[in-house]
């Protein structure tokens, strides 16, 4: 191990001592994501959202081409890395971007840190995942960011009691500490589960659930485990339970939700985007998404690669085609009008400051939706946001 690392140290230097001799022509972007394996939509989604921002707005800045440099990891931590780190030192990427679950963006971490290069992270949501490398920036979101707004209504909409489901890994822990704690200090009582991430059986766990009658469930699974957990959720009765469904958006995810069916019917989630987002820009993202992808409907993951590309691009025009260091100081502090709405990078953390939106599944024009009912503007992660008290 230690003769890898010090190889990879050898190259790095390599690397940078070279990128120190001539300018490039092509600026790369390494765009890695679970392009097959289980979580293939989150891929399909990001890839389709970065493709169709290049296609919009242009893909040469200061005379140079920008090239986009998408390899498959999926959904496996190790080979992550590995792809990391072949785009850096190989391709000479500018930047690297995508990352569909924390451990994919961990893996990554150290790599960016000691090669300097920029990682922008478009899906994963766990929030210690921008304390790893000060390389690292998000267009994302935080798992507690979409899930304190979602206690705080629930703690003022009768609900007393709450049994919480999650997968047992970061974002999930996430989810449940940020519910936990903000529903027991309105005076709320929890009880938690977590199911494992690898080859989930909800089954049990939602017996328990059906068996304890609490006044609603609180769930998370990662994107694209959502229909699974939901037909699970059928089978043991809870649709007629009269337990009440509150999730983490990532459940109901845009991509998936018709296909889930009408159990999803009056679910209620908060989350950064909807499909259904009432603004002309997610209008017109809605449109050309569809357009340039067979129909598909963009989610979260779609939106966060665009975002990702929006923020690597202007930064990138910022410093005249410059990474490394310039880059990523670019970035800081940036903001833009989304299709999620207004979004802008907190120059201290390098998260995403953004609306979190209340939001019931509802059928509209023969589909189901997830339909905005509130909006709490402007926030930044909790988690950090509670390190300064």
């Amino acid at each position: 191990m230690k003769k890898m690392i010090l190889a990879a140290t050898a190259l790095f230097g390599l690397v940078a001592s070279a990128g120190a001799g001539f300018a490039q022509e092509t600026i790369k972007i390494g765009l890695i994501l679970p392009m097959t394996g289980p979580f293939a939509s989150t891929g399909r989604q990001a890839e389709a959202g970065a493709k169709l921002y290049l296609a919009q707005h242009g893909d040469a800045i200061a005379g140079k081409k920008i090239e986009l440099v998408l390899k498959d990891d999926t959904g496996v931590a190790d080979v992550t890395k590995r792809i990391a780190q072949e785009l850096i030192i190989n391709d000479k990427v500018t930047a690297l971007a995508g990352f569909g679950l924390t451990p994919l963006a961990l893996a990554t971490a150290p790599l960016a840190t000691q090669a300097k290069t920029p990682a922008v992270v478009t899906a994963a949501a766990t929030s210690i995942i921008t304390d790893q490398s000060p390389y690292i920036a998000r267009t994302s979101f935080t798992a507690a960011q979409a899930t304190v707004p979602l206690a705080e209504w629930a703690a003022k909409n009768g609900i007393k009691r709450v049994t919480t489901i999650v997968s047992d890994y970061g974002p999930g822990i996430d989810v449940e500490k940020a519910f936990t704690e903000t529903f027991t200090k309105a005076g709320g009582q929890v009880e938690n589960l977590r199911v494992p991430l690898a080859n989930p059986d909800f089954a049990p766990f939602l017996q328990k659930i059906s068996d304890a009658k609490p006044d609603a469930l609180l769930a998370f699974v990662p994107s694209g485990v959502g229909a699974q957990f939901m037909r699970q959720y059928v089978e043991r009765g809870l649709d007629k339970s009269g337990i009440r469904f509150l999730a983490e958006g990532s459940v109901t995810d845009d991509d998936l939700l018709n296909g889930v069916g009408d159990v999803a019917l009056g679910a209620i989630t908060s989350h950064h985007y909807s499909a259904a987002h009432d603004s002309p820009e997610n209008k017109a993202f809605v449109k050309a998404f569809a357009e340039k992808n067979n129909g598909m409907r963009p989610n979260f993951m779609g939106v966060g690669a665009y975002d990702g590309m929006h923020l690597i691009i202007e930064a990138l025009k910022k410093t005249n085609g410059q990474g490394g260091e310039a880059l990523i100081a670019a970035m800081k502090g940036l903001s833009w009008t989304s299709p999620r709405g207004p979004v802008s990078i907190d120059p201290e953390t390098r998260d995403i400051i953004q609306n979190i939106y209340i939001r019931k599944v509802e059928r509209v024009d023969g589909q189901l939706y997830n339909v905005e009912i509130a909006t709490t503007p402007s926030l930044k992660d909790p988690v950090k946001e509670a390190r300064k008290k």
